[in-house]
């Protein structure tokens, strides 16, 4: 028995049984011994009654008072040996939440055992290390999204400057590069928008019965051109009907992005191919790709927002950074999961875990 719950009950259990064995040894040595005095006592004498009574009630106080005294004794020892294996930790765990509410995230708790204070001990490590990853990710987060707007502001500032000082001639070409950089910063905006809005505990799906591998088809049919541009080949093993409780513009999107995602990542010749494993209470749908793949290392990293492995900024192989985070967001409201595996150039593969009945508290 390693928990904390069994070892209290066994503490207290070894106290009480303590002092009942304290008792009942007291209570039969006192007796035997004030029975002996009065045997040595009478020997010779009249026995009465009196003397007998006045024996045995000395012999029963006399137990209980030793009874008492070494069971307060026993108890003191065990609960302040106790007290001391429960609360040293807690202190210590007391201290650290102290240090990290001042900002000091760099320190931990010392664990020791198996039970559930060392339980709480490691969450609350955990949950340092959570609060640095997500200091790191919003630094990271407010970096991207200066660099995000700085762009082609500073695009269209240059643009516009030029034509007013009379350097440039206002041309279609000229203007067209502005209105390129303003649809940026309007598609930027509408992610943004659309993740605060998915991220709502107030999100409302609109769920209907849906064949989720027919709803694949579609999406992908109308994305196939841009695959045949590419020369990238996209499949879509046959199924049988997968009827689901979906929400099919946003399950659409989720579609949407990861065909987008992997055709971006995949170079000419390389394949795309979406697969189906229906389950008792889920379905789960594969989309593998052949392209540069990822490391190992930035798996965990990948649905953060504005998160991208491609360090260059470059939006046309790297994006925003918010595709796969928007994904996460709509099949986790679907009360799914969405999983990545793959390895730095042998490919991708997205696993996205829908459930058959969708049942989410507030969501539907």
């Amino acid at each position: 028995m390693k928990g904390l719950f069994a070892r209290l009950a066994l503490a207290f259990t070894l106290i009480t049984s303590s002092i009942l064995l304290v008792s009942t040894l007291m209570f039969m040595y006192q007796t035997h011994r004030h029975f002996k005095m009065f045997e040595s006592q009478t020997m010779n004498m009249n026995v009465t009654s009196h003397s007998f009574n006045v024996h045995f009630e000395q012999a029963l106080l006399q137990s209980a008072l030793w009874t008492f005294a070494i069971g307060i004794l026993v108890t003191v020892v065990v609960s302040i040996l106790v007290a001391r294996r429960i609360t040293t930790p807690l202190i210590d765990m007391k201290k650290t939440a102290q240090q990290m509410a001042k900002g000091n995230l760099n320190v931990r708790t010392n664990v020791k055992g198996e039970d559930e204070l060392s339980d709480l001990g490691r969450s609350l490590n955990h949950l340092a290390e959570q609060l640095i990853r997500q200091e790191q990710l919003r630094k990271t987060m407010t970096a991207d999204v200066a660099h995000e707007l700085r762009t082609p502001l500073t695009t269209i500032e240059s643009h516009i400057a030029a034509m007013l000082d009379g350097i440039w001639e206002p041309t279609p070409k000229r203007l067209a590069s502005c209105y390129e950089e303003v649809e940026r910063l309007t598609l930027l905006v509408g992610d943004l928008s659309r993740l605060t809005e998915l991220e709502s505990p107030h999100l409302k799906l609109q769920l209907v019965s849906e064949d989720i591998t027919e709803l694949v088809k579609r999406h992908a049919a109308a994305m196939r051109s841009l695959f045949d541009e590419k020369g990238v080949s996209l499949i879509v093993a046959a199924q049988n009907p997968i009827n689901v409780m979906i929400d099919k513009q946003r399950m659409g999107q989720v579609v949407t992005n990861l065909l987008s995602n992997a055709l971006k990542f995949t170079p000419t010749g390389g394949k795309v191919s979406i697969e189906f494993k229906p389950a008792q209470e889920a379905v789960l749908v594969k989309v593998k790709d052949t392209g540069i793949g990822i490391n190992e290392t930035e798996l965990e990293w990948v649905f953060e927002r504005f998160y991208r492995g491609e360090k260059s900024r470059n939006r046309k192989t790297g994006g925003a950074g918010i595709g796969l985070t928007i994904v996460k967001a709509i099949v986790e409201a679907h009360g799914g999961k969405v999983n990545i595996i793959g390895q730095e150039g042998f490919g991708t593969e997205v696993q996205v875990y829908v459930p058959i009945q969708t049942v989410m508290e507030g969501r539907a």
